[in-house]
């Protein structure tokens, strides 16, 4: 790993300590500038749909993209010796979700996710009825805000914004095989939660599209 790196920790990327002042974008070289706004263009939509779905505000998720951006900018010049420049910036925009999630509701320990309407709209395909909707929602809602949090955002990426395992594994900085593995995982943790909460016969509605079995290296 490169000096001024990422290192692991549980799973999750960690952040540098803040010991020198930022390298203003104005003494960049090109090279640079150009790179970090072709990366500024290519994540931040994704980045901004990602942070809705926690935070529930369009208002809320352009502060914390923004703030994601910044801190992104301030590090860029050191980012560029990574090894994995695109896992430490999702670490950077899941803190910045922590921190203003924490601004507006002190006693809420994490983000959860707040838009559902891509999942109510999965199942609507499996329900006539709009009771059943709204209650299988509810229940798949509270079934992913329990899974563990690389699961979640995997899940997350998957159907709440209809990203491809390859997009979902290019946003979070790790490989597609590791996508599909935490994908898998949130299949089975979701049956277990949502059978303890319904028939097993509404469970398999309210659990989601089911990923396709592929080899890893497709």
């Amino acid at each position: 790993m490169s000096d001024g790196g990422p290192e692991e920790s549980g799973g999750a990327v960690g952040l540098p300590s803040r010991r020198r002042r930022p390298t203003p974008m104005s003494q960049w070289d090109p090279t640079a500038r150009l790179s970090y706004w072709a990366f500024h263009a290519n994540r931040r939509p994704a980045y901004m749909r990602f942070a809705y779905l926690q935070l529930g505000s369009d208002a809320a998720a352009e502060e914390a993209v923004d703030a994601t951006f910044d801190s992104i900018m301030g590090d860029w010049l050191r980012m560029l010796h990574m090894d994995r420049l695109d896992a430490y910036a999702w670490t950077v925009l899941k803190h910045c979700l922590v921190d203003r999630q924490h601004r507006r509701h002190p006693w809420q320990q994490e983000p959860e996710p707040m838009d559902i309407s891509a999942f109510e709209a999965a199942l609507k395909e499996a329900h006539a009825d709009q009771y059943e909707v709204l209650t299988d929602t509810i229940r798949f809602y509270s079934a992913v805000s329990r899974l563990v949090e690389r699961q979640r955002d995997a899940v997350l990426l998957r159907y709440g914004l209809q990203c491809t395992p390859g997009e979902a594994a290019s946003v979070m900085g790790v490989d597609e095989a590791t996508v599909r593995s935490h994908l898998g995982q949130a299949h089975r943790r979701l049956a277990r939660l949502l059978d303890t909460s319904a028939d097993p016969s509404e469970a398999a509605g309210a659990a989601g599209p089911a990923e396709p079995a592929e080899p890893a290296g497709s």
